[in-house]
């Protein structure tokens, strides 16, 4: 691996790309920075000046995301190089410096199976109706699994797919689908509007990159409830959580209406989280996947969520996955560390305690 010092963007990228670095990090009085499987790592031992990064940025950005920039101290993008390789890009403020973060979009989508889900995601994905949630923390592969299967559904089914995205990632191709996607502060400026006026583009698919509010939650709802299979995402993991985020989100006096709704229109939940590898370089995406049965309906209405973990523990045979379970499992085959096991664990103590002391 070399270490030497990148000392132009396309020294960078191309850096980036020989490592396999997932990530950029441009940062002031900091050397160039990657992280490469997982974990942060400097390049060289010379820092970044607020000269260099400003220049960085303003060779990065046209007129109106510059404009952006010095107006909201922030902005992101999407950036393609020459040879079609991809980044998203996010430029910003930090204590009277910029910072420039560049995340890698892998050239290829990757087929369901190289990610590592199991079959019941291919019969969610022929569902006509329902709310499939993919939720993370940021990093954790969610833009990567969606990808995957809009690309599944465009090469297996003639549906009409809308996504709305902030910026567009994975550039889909129309395949047996029709496929267009909408860029957010380029086709269109609200994620909640882009979700309603798709109601009238005649859709089968709707993807929303991000339920960043109430507003874009309640048109997800709109859009499901009016019998289309609607993506989205949040940055919170694990079901219970997810759900509880949605609800809370809502005035006191509409929760219960938001869980009559959750009820009868979520499909599934999908949680993921990329964790180093011990076995060898890389990283392995752990799950938990709830899928909605009569079971789980009657605790989202009832409102005992805290129940959903058991239900999922119990699922197997309707294609649920637990995390806890597939933590434990990828100890004992010594591909990842206890360490980060219980790091990475909804409930640390109950890993703990089926690893024992000895793992």
């Amino acid at each position: 691996m070399s270490t030497t010092t990148p000392h132009n963007l396309d020294s960078i990228f191309k850096t980036c790309i020989e490592n396999q670095a997932s990530d950029i990090h441009l940062s002031f009085n900091l050397p160039v920075s990657f992280r490469i499987f997982g974990r942060l790592r400097h390049f060289g031992d010379t820092p970044l000046t607020d000269e260099e990064i400003t220049e960085f940025a303003r060779q990065l950005t046209n007129k109106i995301q510059w404009k952006e920039l010095e107006e909201k101290w922030d902005t992101e993008f999407a950036h393609s190089l020459p040879s079609g390789e991809r980044f998203r890009i996010s430029v910003f403020k930090q204590r009277g410096h910029h910072s420039i973060v560049m995340r890698r979009i892998p050239s290829r989508i990757m087929t369901l199976e190289e990610i590592g889900f199991p079959p019941i995601i291919k019969s969610l994905l022929n569902r006509n109706h329902g709310l499939i949630l993919v939720t993370g923390p940021t990093g954790s592969g969610k833009t990567t699994s969606l990808a995957s299967m809009i690309d599944f559904i465009n090469q297996n089914d003639d549906r009409h797919i809308i996504t709305v995205e902030d910026p567009i990632e994975y550039v889909h191709e129309h395949k047996r689908s029709i496929i267009n996607q909408r860029e957010m502060d380029v086709d269109t400026n609200s994620f909640s509007k882009a979700v309603i006026d798709a109601l009238r583009q005649d859709p089968d698919v709707i993807l929303v990159g991000e339920m960043r509010d109430l507003a874009t939650i309640e048109a997800v709802l709109t859009a499901t409830e009016t019998g289309h299979l609607v993506f989205a995402t949040l940055h919170t993991f694990g079901a219970v959580r997810t759900i509880d985020r949605i609800i809370d989100v809502f005035p006191a006096h509409q929760q219960n209406q938001i869980r009559l709704q959750l009820s009868l229109n979520l499909a599934a939940v999908i949680s993921q989280q990329l964790i180093p590898r011990k076995d060898k370089e890389g990283r392995i995406a752990a799950l938990e996947i709830m899928v909605i049965n009569s079971a789980i309906q009657n605790l989202i209405r009832k409102g005992q969520t805290y129940n959903i973990p058991n239900e999922i523990q119990m699922g197997a045979q309707h294609g649920m996955v637990s995390l806890q379970n597939q933590l434990a499992e990828y100890v004992r085959k010594g591909i990842i560390s206890k360490d980060d096991a219980l790091f990475y664990a909804i409930d640390v103590e109950d890993i703990a305690r089926r690893l024992g002391p000895s793992s």
